[in-house]
């Protein structure tokens, strides 16, 4: 029997922290108007039992962890869709205070559907992109093989962690304040660290 999990995909939407406006967009490819059910598509609560990840809206220090939980629990072979330009990059709010950015920065993220607000039609073609990567993590896991080594999670970077505190940890910066920063960037100096002349320079410049 040839048997593939893209012929009756089950997804699980998530609100990361949108305006709301991507929600209803993702709701309405699922009703009769759009019909994503002509691909077999069904809505589920249950992240055991869903293949298909759609996340909406961007990261922050309160969603991360749920995020991650709802990732977590899904089996695989899974995937993850982005849906909406602030689920993608973080978009007109990225550089807010509390945002961290994409979803990429919780969890891997194997298709980008952009948009302010998502078309349905989009949140569709995503959908049908993402059961082709479904069909791909299947044969490799088959064959014996890590589904992680196919789509989003081949590339992943490791997204962001959470200090003790509850905030992000400066990139590069050890719980000791020191460390080395990535190749290509310099690490933030730790509190305390700057030098009164360094902020006498940093205020003339202003």
């Amino acid at each position: 029997m040839d048997h593939k999990m893209s012929r009756s995909p089950w997804v699980i939407h998530y609100d990361g922290s949108s305006c709301n406006g991507c929600d209803i967009e993702v709701l309405a490819s699922l009703t009769p108007l759009f019909d994503a059910e002509r691909f077999g598509v069904v809505n589920t609560g249950n992240p055991k039992h869903a293949d298909i990840f759609l996340v909406t809206g961007s990261v922050n220090a309160q969603n991360l962890p749920v995020v991650r939980q709802i990732y977590n629990q899904m089996l695989e072979p899974k995937c993850v869709v982005a849906c909406g330009i602030c689920a993608c990059s973080g978009g007109v709010f990225r550089d807010a205070y509390n945002v961290i950015g994409g979803v990429d920065r919780a969890i891997p993220v194997d298709v980008y559907a952009p948009g302010c607000a998502i078309r349905p039609e989009t949140v569709i073609d995503a959908i049908v992109e993402a059961c082709g990567i479904l069909d791909q993590k299947e044969a490799v896991m088959r064959a014996g093989g890590d589904p992680l080594t196919v789509g989003g999670a081949a590339t992943w970077d490791g997204g962001v962690e959470l200090g003790e505190d509850g905030f992000v940890a400066a990139a590069g910066v050890g719980a000791d304040g020191a460390g080395d920063a990535p190749a290509g960037k310099s690490a933030a100096p730790a509190a305390g660290d700057a030098s009164a002349e360094t902020l006498a320079a940093a205020k003339e410049a202003e």
